[in-house]
């Protein structure tokens, strides 16, 4: 079994409507996918009619903040509809917008000729975030590749156009998504500087009843791998595996990561029966 637990779509930041991501998941042979856009679940009627053959994981990647810096929680098998995680949602997609205005202000600031309009045209319907400014800043002539506005220039974490926004503590995280039936699983901790998670602070998570720990991901090295693997046996944590595909802003490398059949097992086993 070819398990992906972390994909995107369109309905976020993702280049392909969900509908596609499920017939390109098809392509490479994968039989479960999970479409983890960022705080919206919005794509997964869409991905869940296209699926044919494969089984799609409802999911989704939560914003967090840990300690001042940012934190991503994937979340599996909750119910959306929960009001206290639905309310978190809601304020957390308001505050995108917010944000990226602000971020669109900084960058004309800098002499970048890039509008709301454009980044809202480029958004469409869904949570809009950085890749759409990103794309934005590409179609200007500014960067010459979306992945340009990634750095201390331009948008990255701390960049001169950065601009914080609201996010849940990865605690609370947990915990809305433990009552709405589901199980979290720590994204990426060892991807980048900006995003690395000590083994102090994912103790602390799976004490709050973190399930797992995504293990296999493209941009963590095969020494963070190992390191991860021996933390989530020590913590008893599921270690999980995806691709972080993006559509073609990572190169459509949909598959290029997964999460072992046992694992994959493991975790739906930690699902709370009945939400609390």
């Amino acid at each position: 079994m070819r398990t992906d637990l972390h994909v995107h779509s369109s309905a976020s930041d993702g280049t392909d409507p969900p509908a596609e991501v499920m017939h390109r998941a098809e392509r490479v042979g994968l039989d479960v996918v999970a479409l983890t856009d960022h705080d919206t679940v919005a794509g997964h009627a869409e991905a869940r009619a296209a699926a044919g053959p494969v089984i799609l994981l409802p999911g989704m990647e939560l914003s967090c903040r840990l300690d001042g810096r940012s934190l991503h929680m994937l979340a599996y098998l909750f119910d959306a509809d929960q009001p206290e995680l639905a309310a978190e949602l809601t304020r957390i997609r308001g505050d995108r917008v917010l944000r990226a205005r602000a971020m669109v202000d900084k960058l004309a600031d800098l002499g970048v000729d890039v509008s709301w309009e454009q980044v809202a045209a480029i958004a469409g319907q869904a949570v809009v975030g950085r890749p759409h400014i990103a794309r934005a800043m590409a179609a200007s002539g500014a960067i010459a590749s979306p992945r340009e506005a990634f750095t201390r220039d331009w948008i990255a974490d701390g960049g001169r156009a950065y601009v914080g926004r609201y996010a849940l503590d990865p605690v609370d995280a947990i915990g809305l998504v433990r009552a709405a039936g589901g199980v979290s699983v720590l994204a990426h901790p060892r991807a980048g500087r900006d995003t690395r998670v000590t083994d102090e602070q994912i103790t602390g998570l799976a004490a709050a009843g973190l399930a797992g720990l995504e293990v296999f991901h493209p941009d963590q090295s095969d020494t963070e791998r190992a390191r991860l693997l021996a933390l989530a046996h020590d913590l008893d944590l599921v270690a999980t595996g995806g691709s972080d595909d993006h559509g073609s802003l990572t190169d459509y490398r949909l598959g290029c990561e997964t999460t072992p059949a046992d694992a994959y097992q493991d975790l739906l086993s930690r699902a709370p029966r009945h939400p609390a």
